[in-house]
């Protein structure tokens, strides 16, 4: 019986590690579907971001908490940067929004440097 409670804690704890891992980092599914209404105003085709760009920057904002996520967010903003093109409100949007992300939009940003 004691050898079972030792094995059932193992499993546990491994799975509790395992939970802890796979959240660890926000998707780029996520960073896409949080930034993508903003696109209007970053490319300079709307005079301010939208409302839902802006709920969608501060719910970015919220689950980016821990360094691993602001750096793949980081990443992910940047490759977006450089696909799109011209994005130069880019950078005004977390003010804009009253939002500080921690996480420069940028395409020249070395992520690996957020904290």
């Amino acid at each position: 019986m004691a050898r079972l409670s030792a094995v059932v804690a193992v499993v546990l704890v491994a799975a509790l590690v395992a939970a802890e891992t796979a959240s660890a980092a926000v998707s780029c599914g996520e960073v896409t579907s949080a930034v993508a209404p903003c696109l209007g105003y970053a490319m300079g085709n709307s005079a301010s971001p939208s409302t839902a760009c802006c709920n969608g920057v501060r719910s970015l904002s919220s689950r980016a908490s821990s360094t691993a996520d602001r750096q793949a967010a980081c990443a992910c903003l940047k490759s977006m940067t450089g696909r799109v093109g011209n994005m130069g409100n880019a950078a005004s949007i977390p003010s804009k929004c009253g939002v500080n992300v921690g996480v420069p939009i940028s395409p020249n940003v070395d992520c690996s440097k957020i904290n």
